[in-house]
């Protein structure tokens, strides 16, 4: 995982944790929809970085348990 990733998903994270604080306060209904629809895009982020990883961790361990044909 890179450090570019990891900086990515610690954003969101705190992104999703500051939303949900919001959640409990006093807000207007209006406020209300605009932190929910940014909660569900940040969560929405998470998940395809996440996918993204497992993808690359799978392509990795592809390669180091087939190593090229003809070496066997």
């Amino acid at each position: 995982m890179s450090d570019e990733t990891i900086v990515r998903l610690q954003t969101h994270r705190k992104n999703v944790e500051r939303y949900l604080r919001l959640l409990e306060t006093a807000l207007t209904d209006v406020e209300q929809q605009y932190v929910e629809k940014r909660l569900a895009e940040e969560g929405s982020a998470m998940d395809q970085l996440s996918l993204q990883m497992a993808g690359a961790a799978n392509a990795f361990h592809k390669t180091c348990n087939h190593p090229p044909s003809g070496k066997r």
